[in-house]
């Protein structure tokens, strides 16, 4: 190449270079110029939005916060406590409610779930997307799906998967027996988690001395359901009992229909729900039978049955608030 040619060549080539410098330049000027003169309501509430759709983007697909509305899960987790759920382990919603996503993972014996209500009462999909936004966008401080007397509706529960696919369940005086997949015998759970080494608290507000006067109840209210008279002993009985039918509802209707059954072992509805009462639960595949911690003040599997694994949400992680709770969920 000549002299000359060269010389043109890194003309060009400078004059290529000012040219892209200069278009950068006044491009960043433009700019500059433009977000001087926005206005800042309209700068901060793009901020806003941007900062909203980070935050429901992490809570739908990521991890998401909730706040602890009952008692159920005590000792573990307390009313008030405000907690972040992995959404991601067992694959998150595309949208809130709808299309879950695959996951290679599925919830275990003893892990912390999340899961939608089995007795929830929809309000409609419109309704249930708008709620589950602002609790999401406001780390589960505004919950504007609330019952007539103010109180919220429980749309989802947070329990311990007791029992996986392939377990037989009952439950004496309170507390849970396993018989497991291709076994025989039967197994406490209090012995079986001591084995596994997992130390979270069952906590009980019935105790064994309890239960002679809640199943004298059972038995009285049988009686009087069939129009026959309850002898003293039993209304004695009956009367130690107060509150405690609504503490252990499955061993006072086991009581119950028992005496049922054999005052007209003629009717095969006493036969059948004394049954369902004395034989607990079987767990079927692609299920799991949630129940709280706090056995005697719960609403769980024991009264709505296993839970399909596709209707678990996440698994919980954190408790981040108050201060002295932050810590890991065992």
């Amino acid at each position: 190449m000549s002299v000359e040619k060269q010389a043109d060549f890194f003309d060009g080539v400078q004059s290529l270079t000012e040219k892209i410098l200069t278009n950068r330049a006044r491009a960043r000027r433009i700019k500059k110029e433009k977000r001087k003169a926005k206005n800042p309501i309209i700068d901060w509430i793009e901020a806003f939005i941007w900062a909203a759709c980070m935050v429901l983007l992490i809570n739908q697909y990521f991890m998401q916060a909730y706040r602890i509305p009952s008692g159920s899960m005590i000792d573990t987790l307390n009313i008030g406590d405000h907690v972040f759920v992995n959404k991601i382990v067992y694959g998150p919603e595309l949208l809130p409610g709808f299309l879950k996503l695959p996951s290679p993972f599925k919830p275990q014996r003893n892990e912390i779930i999340i899961f939608e209500n089995p007795v929830y009462i929809s309000r409609g999909t419109a309704f249930d997307i708008i709620q589950r936004v602002l609790y999401m966008l406001t780390l589960s401080l505004v919950d504007i799906d609330r019952d007539e007397r103010g109180e919220p509706r429980v749309h989802f529960l947070i329990k311990r998967a007791v029992g996986v696919a392939g377990d037989r369940i009952v439950m004496e005086d309170g507390e849970l027996k396993f018989r497991f997949k291709g076994e025989d015998q039967w197994i406490t759970e209090r012995e079986y988690n001591k084995q596994k080494g997992w130390n979270h608290n069952l906590t009980r507000i019935m105790y064994p001395q309890h239960y002679p006067a809640l199943i004298a109840a059972g038995k009285a209210e049988g009686w009087i359901e069939r129009g026959f008279p309850v002898s003293n002993e039993l209304m004695d009985k009956t009367s130690q009992s107060g509150d405690a039918r609504f503490l252990d509802r499955i061993a006072y209707d086991k009581a119950k229909y028992e005496t049922l059954r054999k005052a007209a072992p003629d009717d095969e509805r006493y036969s059948m729900l004394y049954a369902r009462n004395r034989l607990g639960w079987y767990i079927p595949e692609g299920r799991v039978l949630p129940m709280g911690d706090n056995r005697d003040s719960s609403n769980d599997g024991r009264y709505f049955g296993p839970v399909l694994k596709s209707k678990v949400l996440g698994k919980g992680l954190i408790i981040y608030w108050p201060l002295a709770r932050i810590g890991g969920m065992n």
